[in-house]
């Protein structure tokens, strides 16, 4: 049985206090919300009987006369006044009520396992013939409890930051001149992989059936506040100074907002999207993480799946994008790991994620790539984003949205330079993204090629 907040906190309130708990966070807050919204029900009954006893007096007064005309019309006037006096009590319940359910994170899955941060997150799958440096051999058979295939070498490939500075394939030093730490210029070859991974992503979600989107890259505050929880999310995003604008973290969350307040027909369902934009973050927290290179930046291109879609189809949804975010990587022949999301690493919005993972040879670990999430009707709610039987009828409830990274494109380029890198420190380019670079006569064919040899 699916449930939304609101539906447990009143049907099965158990399943608030189990999630809470399996996400370490106190249940004082779902006793607040029970509590509230026994207030709101009590408060909307008193409303609606002193509503029916001044429309009896209305239906007397009619057929009065004089002392009982006045005495009525009287007690119709006290009555009234109850009614302003409980109804407005009534709103200030309902608001405080929808600020702490807006503040629940999202009911947490069965099927999601327990742990304090991401080193317990549990993986379920790997894929791919991973290259490892004969001295990380012990350690990659340790992590991956011997479930993944590997070829030992002895030849270490230059990490993917040095790689792009040493080549000439990036400049961070004149971007940190010019707008700070965390940003590059793209530059030659690495442009046009960049474009055609964009490419790449798009044409196989094109064929899959997929709306392909770009959005707007910015967004008002009460849009973002419907799909993440802002106050949270805030530090995170950048602010157009004096408007009631933000940038996108991801499109994600445009896409998001694109049926707010709006009731679909249950034969549109599902409603699937493949957003392509640039994405800006802060990376507040991420102070002395990947500070080289150009694996964790302020700004970087993203294709991203979303789908809308009936509750009862969610979880299914849920294994078909994870599904399109293997084929794409099992296209590049990047190995890579697929990682179940622990308790204290999800997130209050998604209520279960997995991760694709890709294997850094220079780094001898897997580095996140992908993360694929079933919000159910966390974000439906805040934006009020329902479904019905056909237009025009009422309302069955709300959609489900999940959302998966496709490719990030900066994030994919230092897997290929670290995957793909010959001992001259030639990269070679992945066969299924040259079909799109051969119509491009300056594009590189079949390697990105160091600076000596351009």
């Amino acid at each position: 049985m699916m449930w939304s907040i609101l539906k447990a906190l009143r049907e099965n309130p158990d399943i608030l206090y189990e999630s809470q708990k399996r996400r370490g966070l106190s249940t004082e807050i779902i006793d607040t919300a029970i509590k509230l919204d026994r207030m709101w029900r009590d408060k909307l009954k008193q409303v609606n009987q002193l509503r029916k006893k001044r429309n009896e007096l209305a239906r007397k007064v009619k057929g009065a006369k004089g002392e009982e005309r006045n005495r009525i019309i009287e007690e119709a006037k006290k009555v009234s006044d109850e009614v302003k006096k409980a109804d407005e009590e009534l709103r200030r319940i309902e608001r405080e009520l929808e600020e702490v359910l807006l503040s629940i994170p999202n009911i947490i899955h069965e099927t999601v396992p327990a742990g304090k941060d991401d080193t317990e997150n549990v993986p379920v799958k790997y894929w791919g013939r991973a290259k490892v440096y004969f001295e990380d051999v012990d350690s990659f058979v340790e992590m991956t409890s011997g479930m993944a295939e590997y070829e030992a070498t002895d030849v270490k490939p230059i990490g993917h930051a040095d790689a792009v500075e040493i080549f000439g394939w990036a400049d961070l030093e004149r971007a940190a001149k010019v707008a700070g730490s965390r940003f590059y210029y793209l530059l030659n070859d690495l442009v046009w992989v960049d474009f055609a991974l964009t490419m790449y992503a798009l044409d196989y979600l094109k064929k899959s059936g997929f709306t392909i989107v770009t959005p707007p890259y910015m967004m008002r505050r009460e849009a973002y506040s419907g799909v993440t929880a802002f106050s949270d999310f805030e530090e995170v995003i950048y602010k157009v100074a004096d408007e009631d604008l933000y940038l996108i973290a991801t499109s994600e969350h445009p896409i998001a907002a694109m049926h707010m307040n709006e009731v679909i027909p249950e034969d549109e369902l599902p409603l699937i999207y493949a957003g392509v934009s640039p994405c800006f973050r802060k990376e507040a927290g991420a102070h002395g993480k990947d500070t080289k290179g150009i694996f964790r930046v302020h700004q970087f291109n993203k294709v991203e799946q979303f789908v809308f879609c009936h509750p009862e189809e969610s979880w299914e949804w849920h294994e078909k994008l994870l599904e399109n975010v293997e084929r794409l990587w099992q296209g590049l022949g990047i190995p890579y790991r697929i990682v179940n999301i622990c308790t204290g690493d999800l997130g209050i919005v998604a209520a279960k994620k997995y991760d694709l993972e890709a294997w850094m040879p220079a780094q001898g670990k897997y580095r996140e790539m992908v993360s694929c999430s079933n919000c159910t009707d966390w974000q439906s709610y805040r934006l009020n984003v329902r479904f019905a039987e056909e237009k025009g009828k009422p309302s069955k409830g709300f959609v489900h949205t999940l959302n998966s990274t496709a490719i990030a494109t900066t994030r994919t380029i230092t897997a290929i330079i670290e995957n793909f890198q010959l001992e001259d420190g030639r990269v070679e380019i992945p066969k299924v993204l040259r079909r799109y670079l051969e119509p491009i006569e300056t594009a590189p064919k079949k390697y990105i090629l160091p600076k000596s040899q351009l």
